[in-house]
């Protein structure tokens, strides 16, 4: 009875560790793609965070980094109108550029982070939400580059996500 206990006890922290590091593989994996991307980019590469929300608005803000420095900003916000026989069309709101030297004129759009400042928030804020009170989301759809960090109090229903997504990354 005892040694079943234990092979049982030892079975279920095996699972559950398996687990844990297979999260940290991928973001270590994806950190690791970034360091080499980093490295081939001269750290000079623009990426695109993606906003959005079911009730038909989005926006997009491409944020362009040269030599490890946020250098500009570009916002394009919009709401998706529906179109009875085709896609739906982005009805512009509001649109903006930023260069260096009106970097953070304007409100609205995604912080001025290099990805060295996502990957570090990206570990110590969204993808270490507390796990018991939350859904934690990990992607790298970006040639193995973060493509999405973030986390949603469970039972939310609607656009209660708090993180990232990059849908492009480039270098210059």
């Amino acid at each position: 009875m005892k040694r079943t206990f234990i092979l049982i006890l030892l079975v279920i922290t095996g699972f559950t560790a398996c687990k844990k590091d297979a999260n940290e593989t991928a973001y270590d994996k994806s950190y690791k793609v970034w360091q080499s991307f980093k490295t081939e980019s001269k750290n000079s590469y623009s990426y695109t965070v993606n906003a959005g929300s079911v009730f038909g608005y989005g926006s997009e803000t491409k944020i362009t980094v040269q030599n490890g420095v946020v250098v500009g900003r570009d916002f394009l916000s919009y709401t998706l109108e529906q179109n009875p026989n085709s896609a739906p069309t982005k009805k512009i709101r509001e649109q903006w550029q930023e260069d260096k030297t009106s970097l953070g004129q304007h409100n609205s759009g995604a912080a001025l982070l290099t990805l060295d400042q996502i990957y570090q928030k990206a570990k110590t804020e969204w993808l270490a939400a507390d796990k018991k009170k939350n859904t934690i989301y990990f992607e790298t759809q970006n040639n193995g580059m973060i493509s999405g960090a973030s986390y949603a109090p469970n039972g939310c229903q609607d656009d209660c996500s708090i993180g990232i997504s990059i849908s492009e990354i480039k270098a210059l």
